[in-house]
């Protein structure tokens, strides 16, 4: 006896639907294209070539997640910023090193493809290409049944970017009274979301209706910030000399870890840097996280940026013309400590 013949579709693969959100990601992707592009989306691999203005070009990659904040956004269904979180996650990584993001790659797989949340997501992850500088060349949108629970995906991003040799940031150049600038955070950006989904299971119904002045859901959800194109500007005006006297010496993207963890990352063994408590403010979001979860200072910023999602560490020459440099390019930035000799404490003191 004859059996019924099986297609793709039957086995959960719609190869139609995946064909209509590559048709929907054309147009996004187009609109992030820039100078080095020479295939993009469509082909096998695209292809870059790294713009000619670069002398000796180290290239410079980076790869990231968005986590547990996801599983907000499947149950919020809020799905059109989650791409920003995932660009904004490799771009600001590259960006420490002081490379321009070039191309960004995405990988986004679900177990039945929805075509109109799929393109919610991709429209927010070229959205965050288009305001890091960065061409969108190409991705992988993989739909595997039985992988994923229904109406839930997982996100990965792929950023590369370039920095001329003699410009890399690698923190080497610090040295003690070199002065620490944060730059605000947008919100918790990416990190923490596994407490962060603890507090609103704690909280319940009684969870605030806004926080800093908006609705509960969006503050929380608020999209990574973008520091690429302001810092990168900042670091044109404000270079390290050869003498490493002045000029922009470090950067951390404050991430998993907190200012704690990723400050280290950049400091020269026996340097540390000292933060001042209160030298920057706490917002009602941050300040409702530690309520609700319980925790003292030194675990609010070892998990969460805790209002600083990127911190810049420059000469005390420089200190305040940088800060002004930054200011007028849109960032809200504080000067909230300075690097000294380590002695017997830790790299990262918040006194």
């Amino acid at each position: 006896m004859s059996q019924t013949p099986l297609s793709y579709k039957d086995a959960g693969v719609d190869i139609v639907a995946g064909d209509a959100l590559v048709e929907r990601i054309k147009p996004l992707a187009k609109k992030t294209m820039r100078e080095g592009v020479l295939a993009g989306i469509g082909g096998f691999g695209a292809l870059f070539e790294v713009p000619k203005r670069y002398k000796e070009p180290v290239l410079v990659s980076g790869t990231d997640g968005v986590g547990t904040k996801l599983k907000l956004a499947f149950e919020w269904n809020m799905h059109d910023t989650v791409g920003i979180d995932l660009v904004a996650m490799s771009v600001n990584d590259v960006l420490v090193q002081g490379a321009e993001p070039l191309f960004f790659l995405d990988y986004f797989a679900c177990g039945k493809l929805d075509v109109d949340t799929a393109a919610a997501v991709v429209g927010g992850i070229a959205k965050g290409c288009e305001l890091s500088g960065c061409a969108l060349i190409g991705g992988e949108t993989a739909e595997m049944p039985g992988m994923y629970p229904a109406g839930e995906y997982d996100l990965a991003g792929f950023a590369v970017g370039a920095v001329e040799k003699s410009k890399i940031l690698t923190g080497q150049n610090v040295k003690a009274g070199d002065v620490v600038l944060g730059l605000a955070s947008s919100g918790v950006h990416s990190n923490g979301f596994s407490l962060v989904r603890k507090c609103i299971e704690r909280a319940g119904a009684n969870a605030p209706a806004t926080l800093d002045g908006k609705p509960f859901k969006q503050a929380l959800m608020e999209p990574t910030r973008l520091y690429v194109l302001n810092v990168l500007a900042a670091l044109a005006a404000h270079p390290t000399a050869p003498d490493s006297s002045s000029g922009i010496k470090a950067l951390a993207h404050i991430t998993g870890g907190g200012l704690l963890e990723n400050i280290p990352r950049v400091l020269p063994e026996g340097l540390a840097a000292h933060l001042q408590k209160g030298s920057w403010p706490q917002t009602e979001l941050f300040a409702w996280l530690q309520k609700t979860a319980g925790i003292d200072d030194v675990e609010m910023n070892r998990t969460f940026n805790n209002g600083i999602g990127m911190v810049v560490v420059v000469s005390a020459a420089e200190a305040e013309a940088c800060a002004a440099t930054l200011s007028s390019l849109g960032e809200m930035v504080y000067t909230i400590g300075h690097i000294a000799q380590q002695g017997e404490g830790a790299q990262v003191v918040v006194a």
